[in-house]
């Protein structure tokens, strides 16, 4: 039996979690609602969800902290609910592990549309592991990459990333010593334009070399940076 959907939307405006509910409860998705972020952080770390629809501006804990602390036990993918004039605080919410944002004032079927978008690449892990009878295997000498599992060894150690950090990851590592630039992975990664907010990319490989570095240097030497066009991935790095 097909697991249902299972999405947590966190907004202190109770007519925003009203709207969300009402247009993802018709994709037949289970909904959950918080509208602080001590609740949401407690929810999402007590529960498995699908996706989690986070507002960034909340009495509390606001959303860079819930998505902070849910990175240090989780990978859940998150997509978050900013203001228009938050630009600052949207590059600080990557840098603490969303996967996405939706600018407020938003179209209901915008996100609809997003959370379709990151839950087929996700749920990609599932369909390979069911049906797949060679596995989908990228070997390094520090770094393999089991895109049926969506897993990935760093030095015989196990990594945990975001769902938009191991697409990156994976994206490069397909390609080796092949330069990409910003606007580039943009598009290939995550797949639709991203209002030039270049930066995305840089936080996002920021977060995962990080990751790397923690358990292998050699392996996150591999991410390189091409300075003035973008960056690749070195596959011959020692």
């Amino acid at each position: 039996m097909e697991q249902k959907v299972r999405v947590l939307v966190v907004d202190d405006e109770d007519r925003i979690r009203r709207l969300l509910r009402m247009y993802l409860e018709r994709e037949n998705y289970e909904i959950d609602e918080a509208a602080n972020g001590d609740d949401a952080l407690e929810m999402a770390l007590q529960n498995d969800y699908s996706c989690i629809l986070l507002d960034l501006m909340m009495p509390g804990k606001d959303g860079i902290e819930v998505c902070n602390e849910l990175r240090e036990n989780k990978s859940t993918p998150v997509i978050m609910l900013t203001a228009k004039g938050e630009e600052t605080n949207r590059i600080q919410g990557f840098e603490a592990g969303t996967d996405d944002y939706i600018v407020k004032p938003f179209s209901p079927r915008e996100v609809v549309l997003r959370v379709k978008a990151l839950l087929r690449r996700t749920a990609q892990t599932e369909f390979s592991q069911s049906g797949a009878s060679a596995r989908d295997i990228i070997v390094y000498p520090h770094l393999s990459i089991d895109h049926d599992a969506h897993r990935v060894m760093a030095d015989g150690n196990e990594v945990n990333l975001t769902p938009k950090e191991y697409e990156l990851l994976h994206f490069l590592a397909k390609s080796p010593d092949k330069v990409f630039d910003r606007e580039h992975l943009l598009k290939e990664v995550w797949q639709y334009e991203f209002f030039g907010d270049l930066r995305t990319v840089d936080t996002h490989v920021k977060r995962l070399r990080e990751k790397l570095n923690r358990v292998s240097e050699k392996a996150a030497g591999m991410i390189v940076t091409v300075w003035g066009v973008g960056y690749k991935f070195e596959a011959g790095n020692e």
